[in-house]
């Protein structure tokens, strides 16, 4: 008995001494803080690099965030790490930078504060451009396949310079009333001052840790930066973006807050108009020196003279507008009086009355219209306005005078831009989803019926058309890393030169978007 036992305890000791040892499960914090953290933050919010959090990790998917952590990322400042950490180290760290943190973070005046940085001061900026160009037909291209801007020379089609940017600039850049300065805002926060006469950067903050848009005043003033990461809205003077204010996104109450899905600048009315994700509200703000003062409470009437419970005047107050539930997306008729917005569930468009702030109209659009890439046009003597659908494959066309659909294009597939001019005949949409990706329709605007479908580049995404000042020509985007911008005569509908990008996202005419062109998006 003893010698059997004494066997298998042998036995299980041989077996034990010979077998191999179980990996320990890789310690994704601690790798973080070894490998991520210089340029990421040991927060994850960021620094040199982006902010490594689900929210702003939209634009990399997940199966392939493992392979950029090996690898690397070309045309970036993100090196590979394949000599230091195996595939279950990637896969580790991968799983805890798409993991939410475990509390909202804090990003208050102190710590957008302590990113501010001026570049360059305003006395020291030239009196005039220091190259020779039409300055309101320059174009500026985003290029998300490397994070750079290009100024493009809208009469010569020629790159004029390249710079970099922030990661994932996001919600088009916006210009001062002259057309001199463009702001950018990125998907991680940062805010950034350019200015065009002597092509270089003037000064960055970090307004949010998540931002999905800027918007800026008419008198050139203020920005408003629309943030998802905290729930805020921040106001910064555009002289050197320092903050204004910083409103906390709640309800009334103060027991719900919200993220704030975009926000936009309403020139007629002196105000920012504020999407909110969260909220059956839409929020509108004056940047008036002294704005009107705004009711908190219940009130008998909203004319001026009658309100009840009413604030002291405060510099960027809160006027609020209820809804029946919240409303993602917006568009404005030319005057700003009246919203359109879409539900949540992308099943029907309401139409918001700004003054008397209640909804008075509702729209029958299915399929998730994208009412912030709609735009206007005259016919038959009557103002009407078009919206691609992001999950139908139509154009709807809508009477703005009852709000009543006109048509509805059938197209190949869902579509996501829509562009065109007060000079051109022709509306031009994008296929942006599914296996026809790569083709654009030209719509004619009277007839309603697309007469052209062009395909660009063959398997390659064709979206997001700008025009020339004069409206002379079209520009396509081809959204590839090798990918190109097309030049298109807007009246043959005949290519006239291709000119090679990185992945260009979007390219916006100063002189369209400082004019608020009826073709384009504002």
């Amino acid at each position: 008995m003893w010698l059997r036992l004494s066997s298998l305890v042998l036995l299980a000791f041989g077996l034990g001494f010979f077998a191999k040892p179980v990996q320990a499960e890789p310690d994704a914090n601690k790798l973080f803080s070894t490998h991520c953290a210089e340029c990421h933050g040991a927060d994850r919010l960021g620094r040199m690099g982006p902010a490594l959090l689900p929210q702003n990790l939209k634009r990399v998917r997940m199966k392939k965030a493992a392979g950029i952590i090996l690898k690397g990322r070309p045309a970036t400042q993100m090196p590979g790490f394949a000599d230091k950490l195996s595939k279950a180290d990637a896969d580790a760290l991968v799983s805890l930078i798409y993991t939410p943190l475990p509390k909202r973070p804090v990003w208050g005046q102190k710590e957008i504060m302590a990113t501010h940085s001026i570049e360059v001061k305003t006395e020291d900026l030239p009196a005039k451009p220091t190259f020779k160009a039409d300055m309101l037909n320059l174009f500026v291209v985003v290029e998300t396949g490397d994070h750079h801007v290009t100024i493009l020379d809208g009469d010569k089609f020629e790159p004029i310079t390249r710079f970099k940017s922030r990661f994932a600039l996001h919600g088009g850049p916006k210009f001062s009333p002259e057309g001199r300065f463009v702001y950018f805002a990125s998907r991680d926060g940062w805010i950034t001052k350019y200015d065009i006469y002597s092509l270089q950067v003037v000064a960055e903050i970090r307004a949010g840790i998540n931002t999905r848009n800027l918007a800026i005043s008419h008198d050139g003033k203020t920005i408003a930066v629309a943030n998802y990461l905290p729930h805020t809205l921040v106001l910064l003077d555009a002289e050197d973006l320092s903050v204004l204010k910083i409103h906390q996104v709640t309800d009334q109450f103060k027991k719900t807050s919200s993220r704030v899905s975009a926000v936009y600048q309403a020139a007629p009315r002196n105000s920012f108009v504020a999407a909110l994700k969260d909220l059956p509200e839409v929020w509108e703000i004056s940047y008036l020196k002294n704005p009107p003062i705004v009711p908190t409470g219940l009130v008998h009437s909203y004319e001026e003279g009658h309100e009840e419970l009413l604030t002291k005047r405060v510099r960027f107050p809160i006027r609020r507008i209820p809804l029946k539930e919240p409303l993602d997306d917006f568009f404005f008729n030319q005057s700003y009086g009246k919203l359109m917005g879409s539900s949540r569930d992308g099943g029907r468009g309401v139409v918001v009355h700004m003054e008397v702030r209640r909804e008075i109209a509702e729209i029958n659009l299915p399929g998730f219209p994208h009412l912030g890439s709609g735009i206007t046009w005259t016919r038959n003597g009557k103002r009407v306005m078009a919206t691609p659908h992001l999950r139908g494959a139509s154009v709807s066309v809508i009477d703005m005078s009852d709000w009543s659909v006109i048509k509805r294009i059938k197209t190949k597939g869902p579509g996501f831009f829509m562009r065109s001019h007060e000079k051109s005949k022709y509306a031009w949409t994008d296929v942006f989803f599914g296996p026809n990706r790569d083709v654009m329709h030209v719509i004619d605007k009277q007839s309603l019926e697309i007469v052209k479908t062009l395909k660009p580049v063959p398997g390659k995404t064709a979206a997001h058309v700008e025009f020339t000042r004069d409206g002379r020509y079209a520009l396509v985007s081809i959204w590839d890393m090798k990918g190109a911008i097309i030049v298109y005569d807007a009246e043959t509908l005949e290519e006239v030169k291709r000119l090679p990008f990185v992945r260009p996202s979007g390219k916006y005419n100063v002189y369209n978007k400082i004019h608020r062109s009826e073709g384009t998006s504002h």
